[in-house]
């Protein structure tokens, strides 16, 4: 079996899809399945390049800037062109949201071709963002038109896929496949952040920067929690705006912006937390990858109870963390007192989390439920190409 992944960036790019992208391939290369990425390289970067990750062959097109989230790369349906030649795939495996995932439309080599849709995420409509609202108008038909010559569709939660109006009219293709991560290495000897001294709640959080992620949600909160100390990792357009809000908040000392950190660094952080927050404030954060980082972590999460997003699904209310409505400052600060004031119950949640994340979010589980499911497309059109033949 051959398989051609469509992704938007790679790793070190952060982003749950270029992760999940990465990873997933990774794990299927370990399988037997033969798997190669094509994807875009950093924005700015006005040359490609090809390489080995593992056992995975991997191609970063040039991107020569990214606007409203849209890299813009005119090579990339030539290189697709040239990775069906090259690669011959029997499967495409398109990882949206992601514009030059279109190009498959309109290549003959494509078409032919059956593919699989992995939905990570809906592009809101209803978007805070002007432009965005605007995008997705011209967005919306070639989603609607990749999803119509999909075999199938991954999404990624059952939540997320019944509150996902783009995926309504297909839900008969839909399988419903959690991500995955796999097990944390070695845990490297990190100093701990100044904010999180002795007799302090060691809050961590972990997102890019942007308007949905809610940090300053979270900020709001912390200033009403004087026990708890902060780490942020994560950069984005938000960050001048964030550190202003810690400002007015009186919290600077009580905050570590701690930008982009190594995978070392990260999984050292997640070690020394006492809780996660996940504070986003809509159905942009459709899973929240980094609640397996922190279940696998055995670390509890206080997190928005988005309406339709799979967060709630991940996140077990009273049983591996808490859930708080988004954009509540005040609930989310009494979550957080709460965790602060009761060690046993932070303690039961996050083994708890360790064991959800062992049963069902396993990077080899989600591997495995992938591979069913391209047995089952490829069965289908070796059935279908039998009855023609």
């Amino acid at each position: 079996m051959r398989v051609l992944h469509i992704g938007k960036f790679y790793p070190p790019h952060p982003g749950g899809i270029e992760r999940t992208c990465a990873d997933l391939a990774g794990a299927l290369a370990g399988r037997g399945v033969a798997t190669a990425v094509l994807a875009h390289s950093e924005p700015g970067t006005h040359r490609g390049r090809s390489f080995r990750s593992g056992e995975v062959d991997v191609t970063l097109v040039a991107c020569h800037r990214q606007f409203l989230y849209v890299p813009l790369s005119p090579g990339f349906p030539w290189q697709l062109e040239r990775a069906i030649r090259r690669f011959r795939p029997d499967l495409l495996h398109l990882h949206v949201p992601n514009t030059s995932a279109f190009a498959a439309l309109l290549l003959r080599s494509a078409r032919r071709l059956p593919w699989i849709v992995h939905w990570h995420a809906d592009v809101a409509a209803d978007a805070q963002h002007a432009a965005l609202r605007l995008a997705y108008r011209f967005y919306r038909p070639w989603e609607q038109a990749l999803l119509a010559r999909a075999r199938a569709v991954i999404a990624t939660s059952t939540p997320y896929l019944h509150a996902s109006a783009a995926l309504a009219a297909w839900r008969d293709k839909v399988r419903v496949i959690p991500l995955g991560i796999a097990a944390a290495g070695r845990v490297p000897d990190v100093a701990v952040p100044a904010v999180w001294q002795d007799g302090t709640l060691r809050v961590l959080a972990v997102g890019r920067l942007s308007y949905y992620k809610g940090f300053d949600v979270l900020l709001d909160a912390l200033a009403h929690v004087p026990r708890a100390g902060l780490v942020l990792v994560g950069e984005g357009e938000g960050m001048a705006r964030l550190r202003a809000r810690a400002r007015e908040c009186g919290i600077e000392s009580r905050v570590t912006f701690a930008g982009h950190v190594d995978d070392a660094t990260l999984t050292a952080l997640y070690a020394n937390a006492d809780v996660l927050c996940l504070p986003s404030i809509d159905r942009s954060e459709a899973f929240g990858l980094v609640l397996l980082e922190a279940m696998r972590a055995g670390v509890p999460a206080i997190a928005s109870d988005i309406r339709g997003s799979g967060v709630g699904y991940v996140v077990r209310a009273g049983e591996t963390g808490l859930l708080v409505p988004p954009g509540d400052a005040e609930a989310l600060a009494t979550a957080l007192r709460g965790m602060a004031h009761d060690d046993v119950a932070r303690r039961r949640m996050g083994e708890a989390g360790a064991r959800r994340w062992r049963d069902e979010f396993t990077l080899e589980r989600a591997a495995e439920r992938t591979l069913t499911l391209y047995h089952d497309v490829l069965g289908a059109e070796r059935s279908t190409a039998a009855r023609t033949a």
